[in-house]
């Protein structure tokens, strides 16, 4: 029986691990692989106390920082199948076979881009098509980029974008946008954005990186191309959760609501952290503080459960 399962390797699981380890829980951790979304990244500048470092360099640094612990078992190559509520706590299952049992679970699964399902997509993913404006917008100076999607990360997106590319697209499949008005109305009026309604994405064009894009004009009937340097995905994301089922409570898309002083969720004994949460924010920093802020409120908890 462990006081404490992890669910997830990202930055918030393994920042999780560290402080579980610290704190002496005994832990154990489940991840399929280590890193997180931002290992296909090619420049990660806002990794607080690093310039600049590669997904995938910073992937290798959080798991070797992991393994270095004492006191916590690593499940890795594994997947979370189920979790199922117990007497004592809960019985997590892997698609491996494996079955742990525990007091406690930190759901630090992340989550998954909502993809395009178009040609090129993967081909070009983190070779000019990205998924974090935040993360990637300064690699884009004086580019001409495209941002695909018209919600609010969309618009986000363009935001994060306009300070550094020469051009901005902004690619709405509909006649409006469903974002912020107040922020579309801002961006909009920018000389460097150029909003493109009807727009529905057929392929991504490229050699060894992102050339431009094929789509269909609806208001013209018509297949066309842009040239671009770029392409930021944009419309949504989809919370890596279906091993919990009906455990804890979830938002409309599926993320899990939590209280966000302690990352409890609605089910007692489990808490989450990062892109699986309702969270409005989604980045490694803020991923690996939640989950650090759930393991102090995990370790109050098992003292006072004991």
């Amino acid at each position: 029986m462990y006081d404490l399962i992890i669910i997830g390797g990202g930055p918030g699981g393994i920042s999780a691990g560290i402080y579980a380890s610290r704190k002496k829980i005994k832990t154990a951790i489940i991840a399929e692989t280590f890193g997180g979304q931002s290992t296909v990244s090619a420049d990660i500048q806002n990794w607080v106390g690093t310039e600049s470092i590669s997904g995938l360099e910073l992937a290798q640094k959080l798991e070797a920082h992991l393994r270095a612990q004492q006191g916590i078992d690593i499940v890795d190559g594994e997947r979370v199948a189920k979790v199922e509520k117990t007497d004592g706590g809960f019985k997590v299952e892997t698609q491996g076979g494996k079955t742990l049992e525990t007091r406690t679970i930190l759901v630090a699964s992340g989550s998954r881009h909502r993809r395009l399902g178009v040609p090129g997509e993967d081909k070009f993913d983190g070779k000019g098509v990205v998924w974090c404006s935040t993360c990637d917008a300064p690699l884009f100076g004086g580019k001409t980029v495209a941002v695909v999607g018209a919600g609010n990360s969309g618009l986000e997106a363009v935001r994060d974008a306009i300070p550094y590319a020469s051009k901005v697209y902004l690619f709405v499949r509909g006649d409006s946008v469903r974002g912020d008005q107040q922020t579309f109305e801002k961006i909009s009026k920018d000389p460097k954005v150029e909003v493109m309604y009807g727009v529905q994405v057929q392929e991504i064009l490229g050699d060894q990186f992102v050339t431009g894009v094929k789509y269909i004009d609806a208001k013209a009937n018509a297949v066309k191309e842009l040239k671009l340097d770029g392409v930021f995905v944009e419309i949504g994301s989809v919370p890596n959760v279906e091993f919990l089922g009906d455990l804890a409570k979830k938002n409309d898309v599926n993320a899990l609501v939590v209280d966000y002083a302690t990352q409890q969720t609605s089910q007692p004994g489990i808490w989450a952290a990062g892109d699986v949460t309702a969270l409005p924010y989604r980045q490694n920093n803020i991923s690996a503080g939640d989950a650090i802020k759930a393991v102090l409120n995990i370790n109050d908890y098992l003292h006072k459960n004991k």
